[in-house]
């Protein structure tokens, strides 16, 4: 039998890209790199060739997707770091399933991604076709919890706006003096690691936190709020830190908006889809409403389709899905992907996180 066939629809970025792709070498898997985000493909072309298979195609195109997953004689996994939507057309297309068109020698039997969320696969259908889906839990916590922590800082102390006026030449003056972070209330909505790692953080430089988790508390100390009402109305600041699912879809709308303190801050780098945009945006634009400022890192629709009714917003704080991009959270996630895509597909599925439906 050959070896086992990966495509990296996005491989790690910059310097990165090596420790990534050395680490699925050594793991004895035949490489086809997509180049479509790679910033210098001379240099990369010239540095792997014969270690490696090149294409180019945009993966958030389905067609080119599937054509390039069957290409070859098809490959046995595909990765994922963007969060390319992988749904039930591709899976069938790369597994076999389908009655019509091209079949792959060597149907898909994996799908890795280095990050925590799953959320772009279609799970039910990864099921059906007997489709693995490992992830990487916890690679970015910290790197998250420290972006969350950015975001409070630069909206409480209104740094964006000080910045635009002293480049202008103005000097700015606070209307009111801000208001010290030992004086604030933090909400932590989802107790993951994310959400813990934020909590210790926020304890540290004197906050008092509540948070509200999925599952019962697993004695790290932090109060749990009673219900989503209850950590809204009492909270100066809210941090969502839940995956997105069928239940927490849309989970913050205009009701729960309402519920928030006078001068509050909502803070998302989990997904878009968990708080309604529109109902955000409205809010932002209502002087007497309570929220008074929003940071938002992830969107209900991102990359080539980014579009919200945010832009524009002077008291909203956006920011690209940018929240977990630290150098030492992407070579993690890098590595445990590769790592658990082998061992997949070795058969060696303990202790390999995966995702189901």
């Amino acid at each position: 039998m050959g070896r086992h066939r990966i495509l990296l629809l996005d491989a790690a970025p910059g310097d990165l890209l090596g420790v990534e792709l050395e680490r699925l070498l050594g793991h004895g898997l035949a490489v086809t790199l997509n180049l479509r985000r790679v910033a210098d493909h001379t240099a990369v072309r010239a540095d792997w060739a014969g270690r490696v298979e090149f294409t180019d195609f945009d993966p958030f195109d389905e067609a080119a997707l599937i054509a390039e997953t069957l290409g070859g004689g098809g490959h046995h996994a595909v990765k994922s770091r963007a969060g390319v939507p992988l749904r039930a057309a591709f899976l069938a297309a790369a597994t076999g399933a389908r009655t019509a068109g091209p079949r792959a020698a060597a149907p898909l039997r994996v799908v890795g991604r280095a990050g925590a969320g799953t959320d772009h696969v279609d799970l039910a259908a990864t099921a059906r076709h007997g489709v693995a889906v490992t992830h990487t839990p916890g690679s970015n916590a910290d790197a998250v919890a420290e972006f969350a922590l950015a975001q409070l800082l630069a909206l409480t102390r209104d740094l964006v706006a000080h910045n635009e006026s002293s480049h202008r030449g103005r000097w700015r003056s606070p209307a009111a003096p801000a208001r010290a972070l030992s004086e604030l209330t933090l909400g932590i909505l989802g107790l993951g690691r994310i959400g813990r790692a934020l909590a210790g953080r926020a304890r540290a430089l004197g906050m008092t936190v509540q948070g509200l988790g999925r599952h019962p508390a697993p004695g790290d100390g932090v109060p749990r709020a009673g219900s989503l009402a209850e950590l809204l109305a009492a909270s100066d600041v809210v941090s969502v830190h839940l995956p997105l699912t069928a239940e927490t879809r849309g989970l913050i709308g205009r009701t729960e908006l309402a519920l928030l303190r006078p001068g509050a801050i909502l803070l998302n780098t989990a997904r878009g889809g968990i708080v309604d945009e529109s109902a955000l945006a409205d809010a932002l634009r209502d002087p007497t409403h309570p929220l008074a400022a929003a940071a938002v890192d992830t969107f209900a629709h991102e990359h080539a389709a980014f579009d919200s009714p945010l832009f524009g917003l002077p008291n909203a704080l956006l920011t690209p899905h940018v929240a977990g991009m630290t150098r030492s959270a992407m070579a993690e996630a890098a590595v445990r992907c590769a790592d658990h895509i082998a061992a997949l597909l070795s058969g060696r599925p303990d202790g390999v996180p995966v995702a189901t439906a």
